[in-house]
């Protein structure tokens, strides 16, 4: 028996879609606490001082949380390469604005400290405030693109040709369902921003980050809320027309789509998904209540469980889905014809094996040294050398 037979190609691609679904995931968790604290910056903080507290809350963590972007993006290139050319290739110019965005965080970081004008804080304060703001916000619009549909269609040899989109497709995902997901995404992440902050900082910046991390919770909540009542009753669903084969070729040609249900018909299916959407409120809603009330830890710890909540509701509605196709449905991505061969699938899941658990523990040792609060003291006493 050849090594890599040890596990079944079906099994493997449900495996990586679940490793793809963590990567994610786990970006959302840490870097996302990072971008929410950027689109605090201008609002919990309102002196120089203060401004300094609540980036080095951050600025020693954010390299590593971004860790899982890098890996999220290297997942999608390895083991799923017709989603990552399908996809890249779509949102090109909106993946551009996100690594714009994301490059400015460490320039910003850099460069406020090297002149004390306040003018010029000032600026590189809202750089940082765009830094935040721009990926998160575009994240949660490519989300609500994916589940209406992204206008490609696959060629007889596999070549994805897009079309309906304006300006560079860029204009074409500013759509109302896609702005919502935008707000939702980016009510949980600055929220979660908040928690950060809350269990970080201490005095006038944590009360005001609580104040307005309950602002944006509300706002996420709702935004969920409206968007599943939207999903369910304003936008069309996929269905396989017959089963596809689990350990069939990776050609998504080969399968019959339709698009002639809601995509909450899933959880008529499953029934058990529907913990997915129930963590996702509940996280958030117990989020919020932890702002109100000054707690520290759980609020944090909650505000991670409304994220896992959420992004898994998006996963496990729409699969098999991975991609769908709005205007010729038999192109839609699949788990089960959008994947790497078998080899690739099994050497990539040994490497993971071995080298995820290092960096969990490795974050792990990171956040456990950098334990504690960012206070005045600490950076009157850092100095320049700090942010």
């Amino acid at each position: 028996m050849i090594l890599h037979d040890l596990i079944d190609y079906d099994a493997l691609r449900v495996i990586w879609w679940l490793l793809l679904g963590v990567l994610l995931i786990g970006f959302a968790m840490t870097d996302g606490f990072d971008m929410g604290v950027c689109a605090l910056l201008p609002f919990a903080a309102r002196t120089d001082v203060e401004r300094r507290i609540v980036i080095n809350t951050v600025g020693p963590v954010w390299e590593g949380n971004q860790v899982w972007f890098i890996l999220g993006g290297g997942a999608i290139f390895a083991a799923w390469p017709p989603l990552y050319a399908v996809s890249f290739s779509g949102f090109y110019l909106a993946m551009f604005l996100i690594l714009a965005a994301l490059i400015l965080r460490p320039v910003a970081f850099k460069y406020r400290s090297k002149r004390e004008a306040p003018r010029w804080r000032s600026r590189w304060d809202w750089a940082l405030f765009v830094s935040g703001v721009v990926p998160v916000a575009l994240f949660g619009v490519a989300v609500g693109n994916v589940l209406q549909g992204v206008p490609f269609r696959l060629t007889d040899d596999l070549m994805p040709i897009y079309e309906g989109w304006v300006l560079g497709k860029l204009l074409g995902l500013l759509n109302p369902f896609a702005l919502l997901c935008g707000i939702v995404s980016l009510g949980m992440l600055v929220m979660h921003g908040a928690a950060w902050l809350s269990l970080k900082t201490e005095g006038p910046v944590a009360g005001r980050a609580r104040r307005y991390g309950t602002v944006a919770g509300l706002i996420g909540i709702a935004g969920f809320l409206l968007a599943g009542v939207w999903l369910a009753f304003g936008i069309d669903g996929y269905r396989m027309v017959q089963e596809a084969a689990p350990d069939g070729p990776s050609n998504p040609l080969l399968t019959e789509v339709a698009r002639d249900r809601s995509w909450l018909a899933a959880y008529g299916e499953r029934p058990w998904i529907a913990i997915a959407p129930v963590l996702g409120v509940v996280g958030m809603v117990l989020a919020l209540l932890g702002l109100r009330r000054g707690r520290e830890v759980s609020t944090l710890l909650f505000s991670k469980l409304g994220i896992l909540g959420v992004i898994s509701s998006v996963g496990l509605t729409m699969f098999p889905f991975i991609l769908p196709s709005s205007i010729m449905p038999r192109s839609s991505l699949t788990v089960w014809d959008a994947s790497s061969s078998q080899l690739t699938l099994f050497v990539m899941l040994v490497a993971t094996i071995i080298f995820l658990p290092i960096v969990l523990l490795y974050t792990a040792w990171v956040y456990r040294v950098l334990w504690g609060k960012v206070t005045e003291k600490d950076v009157a006493e850092g100095g320049e050398s700090l942010y």
